[in-house]
């Protein structure tokens, strides 16, 4: 089993590229989704995430605001080092669990997950592959998808790695700028180099 390790910074187009995979064949395990698992109500790490931010951050229905949190931890880096200090671990943990399942499954197994070569774990995988896009679609991006405003946006993409030192890490980098068409076809390209 290949483990490939999937990551860029926020609205770079990470997700596109692992939906082509996951077409192509390849087992893919999406790092925020298994967060969101972990911060559902009655989950050990939402607990600790309430108990850390108060239930300010809650919605009616108990289940935690992301964007609420989100507005606490990119204004502040101590409150997002202490939220990766309660979703990180939890995190990596039920990734490995689901890495083991999946390779039991398919030779290649993707884990799409932006911070990856912030906490060290792109060193688990076999691959690196980098999402990358000009700086102005990214933030074109941002906005437009969580209905940020410009400083809004520019705050949480400032507060992850510059995305050169990424690149500097890549075995493959994907150049989402340009159409969805050209996109794709550098996955496709990856992915037969994977094989």
């Amino acid at each position: 089993m290949l483990r490939i390790g999937l990551t860029g910074n926020i609205a770079v187009g990470k997700s596109c590229a692992s939906a082509r995979f996951a077409e192509l064949g390849a087992a893919v395990i999406d790092a925020d989704l298994v967060s969101r698992e972990l911060m559902e109500p009655g989950a050990p790490v939402y607990a600790l995430i309430v108990e850390e931010f108060g239930s300010n951050i809650l919605n009616s229905d108990k289940t935690i605001n992301r964007r609420r949190l989100g507005d606490i931890v990119f204004t502040s880096e101590e409150k997002r080092r202490l939220l990766e200090s309660i979703t990180h671990p939890a995190i990596h943990d039920a990734i490995a669990r689901k890495i083991a399942e999946y390779g039991k499954k398919s030779n290649i197994v993707i884990v799409e997950a932006s911070l990856m070569i912030e906490t060290g774990g792109h060193k688990e995988y076999d691959r690196l592959i980098v999402a990358a896009c000009s700086p102005v679609t990214q933030l074109a991006r941002l906005m437009t998808r969580d209905g940020l405003t410009e400083s809004e946006a520019k705050a949480r993409i400032t507060a992850q790695m510059p995305m050169d030192e990424k690149i500097r890490l890549a075995d493959y980098v994907i150049d989402t700028s340009g159409s969805l068409k050209f996109t794709l076809e550098q996955v496709d390209i990856i992915y037969q180099k994977l094989l």
